[in-house]
């Protein structure tokens, strides 16, 4: 009663719902006045029936026919208001003197009290287990014998638990392995309605719980469940993570990166290749995503790879017009279209490296990607080797070098070129191609944004050694074209050449570094 003042004092009426044991019940004296502060309150009761003859009993108790019970003199002074005693009386006092014809439910109101039948139901346990017990240790004897003199009271404890007989209600009395009877009882409500405040049965204990939900009301008479003030519900993708020492409060953690809600209870990884879903409770495939047709990346390089091909076809159709006239046939029209078909392939590459990765796209990547430039270099290190051999050979003979025809030519360049075929047979062999989805490129912090890219399996560094045999040709042919930069003005193509070497060594040595040092950076493209 005094927490329930309190409460209105602090001014949290409607704040609290109280939960009640069966010292409170259905009990008026703790809510009177406080019936706003009480509403909503949840209490229980022992299942209890009122003992038929009690009541007659009871009523017909007075100080002459109840002198054994100490404690009656006491109960009637408070029952009656008076005083058994004159000197218990002080003067100017409203209390009066007993006189010894008041009667219990006539001069004061009366109910029974709700713990009769257990008490009585107590009585007979003891009973029946002193009776049980006198018949196990002192069979056909009257009165106590010598085991049972005096009483052991932890023998006299196992008889207890161990009786079974119906009680005064018509209920068994038994025991449990604890030393407890069976619990049974009714859950009250403290509800009010139409400004009326009452006890309401809105459930009962026997074994398990049965609750009428629809019977209960809570302050201001609605329906809705309260919620926990110690803990609320997770929400989906949140795990429980238990305050120690207190089973029923916890505090929610969100299952946060690509991990997803396993159990109540438990965070879980998905799989490298999937991501949680929007809300954490599931895992769902990480989407694939490739270099598409559509792209920025890949219209531009298209875009200049097709006006390539244009430029070199012209160049080819040029060439072929005029195949038979003095200035095709001093360029050296065999190591020409060997060169043309390099550059072809270098733009024609391109495509190859944008269409979708699979078995045939990559092997066909790995043939061509160092293909092209092999080619183009192979027939530029032949042609600048032929013009230093004849002007060196010129400085000691008047004598023509060896394999200096179109046909020795030839068969230079294509040595080189097959030393890259080879070496690339080579790794099909040691590493079949394939398709791969690399899933860690892509693998952001934030799962919404990771992707898997469908790629072939050529690492950079196979890549760089795909080309490394392209890189050695240029150098070798930046160093002849070193070496025939003083010839005649005549030989004119000796400085293109090297124009064109020196601007590749350039190129290549930026981007050797630049691809390497881009690769292992978030903002690779």
């Amino acid at each position: 009663r005094r927490v329930l003042e309190a409460a209105k004092r602090a001014n949290q009426t409607g704040h609290f719902i109280w939960m009640g044991s069966d010292s409170w019940g259905s009990k008026i004296s703790p809510v009177l006045h406080l019936e706003e502060v009480a509403e909503g309150s949840v209490t229980i009761l022992p299942k209890r029936v009122s003992v038929r003859g009690f009541d007659r009993y009871f009523s017909s108790r007075t100080l002459d026919n109840n002198r054994r019970n100490i404690w009656f003199a006491e109960f009637w002074e408070e029952n009656f208001h008076c005083k058994l005693s004159r000197h218990a009386l002080k003067k100017g006092s409203s209390v009066k003197k007993c006189t010894n014809r008041e009667r219990i439910g006539q001069d004061s109101s009366y109910e029974q009290e709700g713990k009769v039948q257990f008490v009585i139901d107590a009585v007979y346990a003891m009973g029946h287990a002193l009776h049980n017990m006198h018949k196990s240790l002192c069979p056909g004897k009257v009165g106590l014998c010598s085991r049972m003199d005096p009483v052991d009271g932890v023998e006299l404890l196992k008889y207890i638990r161990n009786v079974n007989f119906s009680g005064i209600a018509g209920t068994p009395v038994t025991f449990n392995e604890n030393g407890d009877a069976p619990g049974r009882y009714d859950i009250y409500q403290y509800q009010i309605r139409n400004a009326t405040a009452e006890y309401k049965v809105i459930g009962q204990w026997t074994d398990h719980l049965h609750l009428k939900l629809e019977n209960m009301r809570w302050p201001g008479g609605g329906r809705q469940l309260p919620s926990s003030i110690c803990s609320l519900p997770c929400k989906p993708g949140e795990r429980k993570k238990l305050v120690k020492g207190i089973p029923c409060c916890w505090h929610c953690e969100r299952c946060d990166g690509y991990q997803y809600q396993l159990d109540e209870f438990h965070c879980k990884r998905c799989h490298f290749n999937e991501r949680p879903n929007e809300n954490h409770t599931s895992c769902t495939p990480i989407p694939i995503i490739k270099l598409e047709w559509s792209s920025p990346w890949a219209v531009v390089p298209v875009f200049i790879a097709i006006v390539g091909i244009i430029a070199t076809l012209f160049v080819v159709v040029t060439f072929v017009r005029y195949n038979d006239t003095p200035i095709v046939k001093a360029s050296g029209r065999e190591l020409s279209y060997v060169l043309l078909t390099g550059i072809f392939l270098c733009y024609a590459t391109t495509f190859l490296m944008i269409a979708e990765p699979d078995l045939s796209t990559c092997s066909l990547r790995r043939i061509f990607l160092g293909l092209g430039m092999s080619i183009s270099y192979a027939a530029l290190l032949t042609k600048t080797n032929r013009i230093y051999r004849i002007f060196e050979q010129g400085k000691k003979s008047v004598s023509a070098p060896r394999f200096i025809s179109p046909a020795s030519q030839l068969v230079i360049t294509f040595s080189l070129i097959s030393l890259q075929l080879v070496g690339v047979c080579i790794w099909f062999i040691v590493d079949p191609s394939h398709s791969v989805i690399d899933y860690e490129d892509q693998r952001t912090t934030n799962p919404h944004f990771a992707r898997g890219i469908l790629k072939c399996d050529i690492s950079d560094l196979s890549l760089i050694c795909l080309l490394g045999y392209s890189m050695l040709l240029m150098v070798t042919c930046t160093v002849y074209a070193i070496k025939t930069r003083g010839v005649p003005e005549t030989f004119n193509e000796a400085k293109p050449i090297g124009f064109t070497m020196y601007t590749t060594c350039i190129v290549w040595l930026a981007f050797i570094p630049i691809f390497f040092g881009t690769s292992q950076s978030a903002e690779k493209v």
